[in-house]
């Protein structure tokens, strides 16, 4: 199963979910609840270490010795990352209830109700809350950019080492099972197809607005450059299509560099400021984050309002820093968020998990193609406040 890819496991877990949950006896169902039981429990006694392990290291290593380039970019994709996020609102405002059709699963709200209770249960108490794990983080990787030493940023460096084999080699190969599980629990109880068709219809409005941000971000570069969009985006193609295929922004780096240096951007802000868009850059990500879940809460029959969203989408936007290097990162880099700011029970986080997996590709290649766009307003505004440090420094003398 390891030399079949992630995206094929999840869709394999979930057409097998749903023939098991049509035939097999009540007790089998119990027996994968029992485990979506234990494994949901682990999940969320994993989700503060993620949040911990990656976001304080994150930090702390974006700030040490970055100067005016870093700020320049991490500005330029914060600002990406929240235009992203209001597009899919927006978008999922006007479009996803007609896609629901005025039906709702209210008893995902009481999951017990439509989902067969495990045999047994084993309470696994998270060491910390949720926000405490996100106020600690901060915390501590402000806290490291602003001291001489580096030996706790190492000691951090190491724990998000454990937690990145954690992820690898317990939390994603078990995934497919417990996908599995949740689908085959919620076929026995007559649930999903309607989960199913609604989310055939949010993918392909995810594409969509895919294209659209992509539109959005190479038309304001081609502006500020004093470029043609179109050409941009073409040059880009190679880079998309490769992330498709890698289903890592990281992997793709040599292919976006190799990309973006034919966009006319200077070598030295391309080496600097792909790397770090690749890795806090994820606004096709976001669109799919924000899109599933409110899709989800209009299945649980809560529509969600922009006071309820725009908190979640400007804490995702520093939360992703937890994203890179963790496949299918962005989602559960959001696990934490999506329980604490939007309610998400553990039937609705799985959900969210397998409906992001299951385009994971599509987000990747929008993020690595966007990378593209913002180092082309980079490049245009590291010149201008060159120019401007110079005539500053002339005037002066």
């Amino acid at each position: 199963m390891r030399k079949i890819g992630l995206l094929p496991r999840i869709i394999l877990a979930i057409v097998l979910g749903v023939v098991v949950g049509s035939i097999a006896p009540k007790i089998l169902i119990e027996v994968f609840s029992t485990f979506n039981g234990i494994f949901g429990n682990f999940l969320k006694f994993a989700i503060p270490l993620i949040i911990l392990g990656f976001i304080a290291p994150g930090i702390a290593e974006m700030g040490k010795g970055a100067g005016k380039m870093l700020g320049i970019t991490t500005g330029v994709a914060y600002s990406s990352t929240i235009v992203a996020g209001l597009l899919a609102f927006f978008a999922g405002t006007a479009l996803l209830p007609s896609f629901i059709q005025g039906k709702s699963l209210t008893e995902m709200e009481n999951p017990e109700e439509f989902l067969l209770e495990p045999l047994f249960v084993i309470e696994m108490t998270p060491v910390m809350g949720v926000m405490t794990a996100l106020l600690l983080s901060f915390t501590l990787g402000i806290g490291m950019t602003a001291i001489k030493g580096d030996t706790l940023q190492q000691a951090f460096i190491n724990f998000r080492d454990i937690i990145e084999k954690l992820i690898a080699k317990i939390i994603i190969p078990l995934l497919p099972v417990h996908i599995f599980g949740i689908f085959a629990n919620m076929t026995y109880g007559g649930q999903v197809a309607f989960i199913l068709s609604v989310f055939a219809k949010v993918f392909a409005l995810i594409i969509v607005l895919h294209i659209v941000m992509l539109l959005i971000q190479y038309t304001a570069s081609g502006a500020i450059a004093g470029k043609n969009p179109i050409t941009l985006i073409k040059t880009m193609l190679p880079a998309y299509f490769t992330a498709l295929g890698t289903q890592s922004s990281a992997a793709t780096i040599p292919v976006t560099l190799r990309q973006v240096r034919q966009l006319g951007v200077k070598e030295k802000v391309a080496d600097f400021s792909v790397p770090l868009l690749a890795t806090i850059h994820l606004s096709g990500s976001t669109i799919t984050l924000i899109s599933c879940a409110m899709g989800v809460m209009l299945l649980n029959g809560h529509t969600p309002t922009l006071g309820e969203i725009m908190p979640f989408i400007l804490m995702l936007g520093i939360t992703m820093v937890a994203a890179p290097g963790v496949p299918g990162g962005a989602v559960m880099a959001a696990l934490g968020l999506l329980d604490s700011m939007l309610g998400f029970n553990e039937t609705m986080l799985t959900l969210m998990i397998a409906l992001y997996l299951a385009q994971d590709s599509f987000g990747t290649a929008t993020n690595v193609t966007g990378d593209g766009a913002l180092t082309v307003i980079v490049n245009k505004l590291s010149k201008g406040r060159n120019k401007t440090n110079t005539t500053d420094a002339s005037v002066a003398s």
